[in-house]
């Protein structure tokens, strides 16, 4: 009678280690007790499930319906979205700003028209930071400034030498840019690395007088013009470190390439040239000298440009950003806001800043401020 009892015992215990002490067995067993304590026991919990999937359901519809209006009419409600939003509106340049998906909003922009003498160029600028909003700042609050005094002396000089065919000084639109933006690096790099600070930036300048469009570049910011047949003309070439003639520069300055999510000087910077960026700038990988290029307005016969930081570029080409706003001036922000918008839907991780500036239909001239 005992042997029959410990034989029925083993039997029992071999039956509960193979059997129910077994991984699978245990598992599944947690599975049910989850299961039936959710079921039977859980209201609460259910109740929240029930709302997060609500609302999923509801922001799903929400974004559909946002996609499938491609012009973004009436979408003001949406700006709750973004932690900060700027604009600007005037006679004929508009700009939307938004810091979307970054911790920090580092893009500024600058427009400056002289309403009392209209003969003076109009100055635009776009300045995307990185590193911090040191540099973009100090851009913003020293660039236009000191280009408006050299052009006004600029236009002094030409006044007394009108008759001249060259000025002594040789002085030009393209030379003012190019000395400017230089000594503003200097002032910079002085200003940043005495308390240690690593920011840098692109710099982007448009001077537009009546007959010419002279842009200048540092950096990534990139600037396009719709001509009179509606051709996108490229108003300035980003500074990418993968580009052979920057790469050989950097390469010659003993520095290196690599690629980090993108290609980068020193495996830091996405840009081969920008403004500030001292440590790189002490080695002489990374420089401030811009890009000029200058555009006849009479030949073009353009209708409006767009100034833009990277965050529009790396959702849209040249082309697609031309036909977008083409479509779209009749906007208040002549497209700029829808643009900016869009970007960001597409998953632009960036702060993107857009400015649009439209001309004149006759002879290519700069709308009246």
């Amino acid at each position: 009678m005992i042997e029959d009892t410990m034989t029925l015992l083993s039997l029992l215990g071999r039956i509960m280690r193979y059997f129910l002490l077994r991984p699978e067995t245990l598992f599944l067993l947690c599975i049910s007790l989850a299961l039936w304590s959710y079921f039977f026991h859980t209201d609460e919990v259910k109740t929240i499930v029930k709302s997060s999937r609500d609302a999923v359901k509801m922001v799903k519809g929400k974004v559909a319906e946002i996609m499938q209006n491609d012009k973004f009419g009436g979408l003001d409600v949406l700006d709750a979205e973004f932690s900060k939003t700027w604009e600007f509106k005037s006679n004929n340049v508009a700009v939307y700003s938004i810091q979307g998906r970054r911790d920090h909003m580092e893009d500024r922009f600058e427009v400056v028209t002289d309403i009392v003498n209209k003969s003076h160029p109009s100055i635009f600028g776009i300045f995307d930071g990185h590193g911090g909003e040191a540099a973009a700042d100090f851009a913003k609050a020293h660039l236009s400034e000191a280009l408006r005094q050299q052009l006004l002396s600029y236009d002094r000089e030409k006044e007394k030498e009108k008759d001249e065919k060259e000025h002594s000084d040789g002085l030009s639109y393209p030379s003012i840019l190019e000395q400017q933006i230089l000594a503003l690096d200097r002032d910079m790099l002085d200003k940043l690395s005495a308390v240690y600070n690593e920011a840098g930036t692109t710099c982007l300048v448009a001077l537009l007088s009546d007959k010419e469009l002279t842009v200048a570049n540092v950096g990534d910011s990139r600037g396009v013009l719709c001509d009179k047949d509606g051709n996108a003309i490229a108003l300035s070439h980003d500074h990418k470190p993968y580009q052979l003639k920057e790469r050989k520069r950097i390469k010659k300055a003993g520095g290196f390439i690599s690629f980090n999510g993108s290609w980068r000087v020193q495996g830091i910077l996405a840009m081969s040239r920008s403004l500030g960026d001292y440590p790189l700038k002490n080695l002489n990988v990374v420089i401030p000298d811009p890009d000029i290029m200058t555009f006849d307005l009479d030949k073009l016969q353009p209708e409006f440009m767009i100034l833009a930081s990277d965050g529009l570029w790396d959702a849209f080409s040249n082309e697609e950003a031309i036909r977008f706003i083409k479509e779209r001036l009749d906007e208040p922000h002549f497209g700029a806001k829808s643009i900016v918008l869009q970007s960001f839907y597409r998953g632009c991780p960036d702060n993107i800043t857009v400015m649009v500036v439209k001309f004149k239909g006759a002879g290519g001239k700069a709308t009246e401020q």
